[in-house]
């Protein structure tokens, strides 16, 4: 179990890419980055400058959102979860969308995000999630056609052996 000064130490050292269309919310989660603690942020205001940055500056994770123009964040997604194609297939997302219906947060989670947060996000829940990734990191695994973070709990008989993640 890390202490609070170690949770915020390993905090403190992540880069982070916010790909997000909107100007006001890739200010708004500058400042609630900022205020957790991270030192390094990009931004990006759209999937296709998302991915690029991911392959120029390596971020440590992408916080990434549902709908934008020209790459939405689900094709941003099956992108980067695409292992010798895309150069950094490992890399932890946490998807941030003001859709959270339940198919949508199954699909994220199908299409192998790390995280799931609900706009409007408070400081907090975006601090867990982030410390959830670095602190207890999921290795990344091949199961059929799903690449990503391995499932949080094995699939169960009674759920028709689909996995929830």
């Amino acid at each position: 179990m890390l202490t609070a000064k170690q949770a915020d130490v390993l905090i403190q050292q992540l880069s982070v890419l916010v790909v997000d269309d909107n100007p006001y919310m890739r200010k708004m989660l500058r400042s609630l980055l900022t205020a957790i603690g991270i030192k390094v942020l990009y931004e990006a205001e759209d999937g296709i400058s998302g991915l690029e940055l991911v392959r120029t500056l390596s971020p440590d994770i992408v916080v990434l959102d549902w709908e934008m123009p020209l790459l939405n964040g689900a094709e941003f997604l099956r992108i980067v979860r695409s292992p010798g194609v895309f150069p950094t297939p490992n890399l932890p997302v946490i998807m941030l969308s003001g859709h959270c219906e339940r198919w949508r947060v199954v699909e994220a989670a199908r299409l192998g995000v790390n995280e799931f947060l609900c706009k409007p996000v408070s400081h907090q829940a975006l601090y867990q999630r982030l410390l959830s990734i670095v602190a207890t990191p999921r290795a990344s695994v091949q199961i059929g056609d799903y690449y990503g973070p391995q499932p949080r709990r094995p699939a169960l008989p009674s759920d028709g052996g689909t996995a929830t993640r």
